[in-house]
């Protein structure tokens, strides 16, 4: 196969902005499609898959061609692909013959190089998660599919599915999990159709967060670090746009998307977004019936659709998101009545940030420990999360 290279300089030139700049991957690939809206699929896919490849395999990939190099980089990953590499791709590092031949020295390296990742994140895996280290980052190496959730305010999933199947999208029940549905590997959904309302892009693992919260119709639920209002939607949804979902963060950019995607979903009616300030832990003091604080997290458990983040990541980054998770269940807690249920979620396979956050605030006393729910990426195959609901002892 051959390249075409206006395209492979655009795979090489979003690499580099991700390694050298720290950008976020997926924030460049998009704002390279839309200054360039004549790429076409295919154009789009080969850059995609290089750049997505070139940040999950980066140690790897050093490894064959011998350089750090994202150009040479980038020729490994065209390599493995099956591309014939062109005269005009100069590049420091081995053939392509070279390469080949480097393949069956790689796993013989060190589990840091062949399984791509930094050596001091690769020391905390083992630290934290012992023996199940290996299968999780094994896992978390895999490529993403394309989960998706019915917006059941709008939809019954079977109606989706027949929706979908009329732009020949196919997708398929998730089992176990009522509203999900996962598209085939490598199959996205189309702009206009994540803009419908009739469903959300949301990985299965996130879609069992807003059940733990076991909202009733008629409640007042508090999403405390909404973002965006993912969960948010799910809440609404599930109370049936009876009640109140106070979504809420301290990102106002985050909030007015929020309120589209609300809109959309004919959630508008029952989803409010609230901007945190420093006095909205009081002034919502014992509103909550349940509270669901999806705290700011290291983010590991997402690694095999955002690669990038391994790389951008610290360990001082990650002391400072452990302190702020721990400022969290300290202050919003006081939004929950007394009797309500709290849930605490991260998107972290680490369990200095999961459970260890909770032992820390039943040590407090004031909270009783109800059921935890952590989803392994290596026993799923969805990203990794962790869930603990608990219960606010009566005053």
């Amino acid at each position: 196969m051959k390249m075409h290279r206006i395209l492979a300089e655009a795979a090489s030139t979003i690499a580099k902005s991700v390694f050298r700049e720290h950008k976020v991957l997926d924030h460049e690939l998009a704002a390279a499609f839309e200054e360039n809206p004549k790429w076409g699929k295919r154009d789009r896919s080969f850059i995609a898959e290089t750049v997505f490849e070139v940040a999950r395999w980066r140690r790897a990939l050093s490894f064959l061609v011998g350089s750090e190099e994202t150009t040479a980089l980038c020729a490994a990953q065209w390599v493995r692909m099956g591309y014939e590499l062109p005269e005009w791709w100069a590049y420091n590092g081995a053939t392509a013959e070279e390469m080949k031949a480097r393949e069956a020295e790689l796993a013989d390296q060190p589990r840091a190089v062949r399984e791509s990742i930094p050596d001091w994140l690769d020391a905390l895996g083992v630290a934290e998660l012992s023996d199940a280290w290996d299968a999780e980052l094994a896992a978390l190496n895999q490529r993403a599919s394309v989960f998706l959730r019915v917006n059941t305010l709008r939809a019954t999933r079977p109606e989706v599915i027949a929706w979908l199947a009329s732009f020949n999208i196919v997708a398929t029940e998730v089992p176990n999990l009522p509203d999900a549905l996962v598209l085939a590997p490598g199959k996205s959904l189309p702009k206009t159709l994540r803009l419908d309302g009739r469903v959300e892009i949301q990985d299965a693992g996130s879609q069992m967060i807003a059940p733990l919260v076991d909202p009733q119709p008629g409640e007042r639920v508090i999403d405390a670090c909404s973002g965006a209002g993912g969960k948010s939607l799910h809440l609404a949804a599930l109370i049936k746009n009876d009640g109140r979902v106070f979504g809420m963060d301290i990102d106002a950019r985050k909030l007015v998307e929020l309120e589209r995607r609300a809109k959309r979903a004919n959630a508008n009616k029952c989803v409010k977004a609230k901007e945190i300030n420093a006095t909205t832990a009081v002034d919502f003091a014992n509103v909550a019936d349940r509270l669901l604080i999806d705290a700011p997290c290291s983010g590991l458990g997402t690694l095999k659709r955002q690669p990038d983040l391994k790389w951008r990541l610290k360990p001082a980054q990650l002391d400072r998101l452990r302190g702020i998770q721990a400022e969290l269940l300290d202050k919003y807690t006081a939004m929950l009545k007394p009797g309500g249920r709290l849930v605490y979620a991260t998107c972290s396979i680490l369990p200095s940030e999961n459970r260890a956050a909770v032992d820390r605030l039943l040590a407090k006393g004031g909270f009783t420990l109800l059921e935890e729910r952590p989803v392994s990426p290596a026993a799923s195959g969805y990203d990794g999360f962790y869930a603990a609901a608990l219960v606010k002892d009566a005053e």
